[in-house]
């Protein structure tokens, strides 16, 4: 087989596959062997159907399988040899040429493949993010109590102005505290989204996520969504850089102990805050078999790991805020 490479830019290989017919005729052979042996047709005992009529009827499938199976194998050799890091899979080049599907003919082949890039992710103390503390703005906090009495009123139940205002101030600490600890981690997150620059195989990624898609998602859709897409995946290369600079590993007890945190959540929502360990445990079990959820669980354990590391690492500016102020931060 022919191997042609062209290097496109630091990512981007356009990879020419010259198929000959030395290279498919003997796996033609195995595969029309194996054909005769277990064909079935009329007229002839299984594995006397002759050879010719075994040509006729399976020639063409027998011709792509053949030679699709070279190419397979002579992509991943490439890739093997080159030791690359593929991103997403080989795709079939806007560039290929037209095929005819004719045995002993030559084929030729164009792929486009694109590989990930380094990521050097640089942290210290000179990195600031804000954390913020967030308080009722006069207006919210206004409304909320109007709304608390009106809710004790109709349940006929007695409240001072004082209870109400104690009720109100416990419950807002929780959920101010939620929401801030939430903001700091996006904001985290998405400040060294900004500040690692590194260049993506932007072109590549948009077809591949539609042909991945088989045409579940429209390239509309794509456009539409892919600088969010783009984000998440950058931030993936990030902490996949970052859990290698801080030797992180994952254990099977942190994937574990995220299952049941999930599983207690999940029943937390219905109402049910006290859920008996073995009922977690034996929920977040049969959670980990399934391969999406635990995939997703590795994500999560990762995220944490890196985002608490970032946490110490960098300067965390402390910063007050109103309720109403909050919500218009982007």
């Amino acid at each position: 087989m022919k191997v042609e490479k062209k290097q496109i830019d630091d990512l981007n290989i356009e990879l020419t596959l010259g198929v000959e017919p030395g290279d498919y005729t003997e796996v033609e052979r195995r595969k029309f062997a194996k054909l005769r042996r277990t064909a079935d047709f009329k007229g002839f005992r299984k594995g006397n159907v002759p050879d010719s009529i075994i040509r006729k009827v399976y020639g063409d499938q027998v011709l792509f399988e053949s030679v699709n199976e070279v190419i397979s194998k002579g992509l991943q050799d490439f890739i093997d040899e080159n030791k690359l890091r593929v991103l997403g899979e080989p795709l079939t080049s806007e560039n290929q040429p037209e095929v005819e599907w004719k045995d002993g003919n030559e084929f030729s082949f164009v792929f486009d493949i694109a590989t990930y890039p380094e990521v050097t992710v640089e942290v210290g103390k000179e990195d600031i993010v804000n954390k913020y503390t967030i308080s009722a703005s006069a207006k919210d906090k206004a409304e909320m109590i109007g709304n608390l009495k009106k809710y004790y009123e109709e349940q006929k139940e007695e409240k001072t102005d004082e209870e109400i205002e104690s009720e109100l101030t416990e419950r807002l600490k929780s959920e101010y505290a939620q929401e801030a600890e939430w903001r700091f981690t996006k904001d985290l997150r998405d400040y060294f989204v900004q500040k690692t620059r590194f260049d993506l195989p932007e072109d590549f990624m948009k077809r591949w996520l539609f042909e991945a898609n088989e045409g579940k998602v429209s390239k509309e859709y794509i456009e539409k969504d892919f600088e969010g897409f783009l984000a998440d995946f950058r931030w993936q290369l990030i902490r996949s850089a970052l859990m290698k600079q801080y030797d992180f590993k994952i254990e099977q007890k942190d994937i574990e102990g995220a299952a049941v945190n999930y599983v207690r959540y999940q029943y937390a929502m219905y109402g049910m805050s006290e859920v008996p360990a073995e009922i977690l445990s034996s929920a977040a079990q049969e959670m980990l078999q399934d391969r999406k959820q635990l995939d997703r669980l590795i994500e999560q354990v990762e995220d944490t790991k890196v985002l608490d590391k970032l946490k110490e690492e960098v300067t965390v500016k402390a910063k007050k805020i109103t309720s109403e102020k909050f919500r218009e931060l982007n």
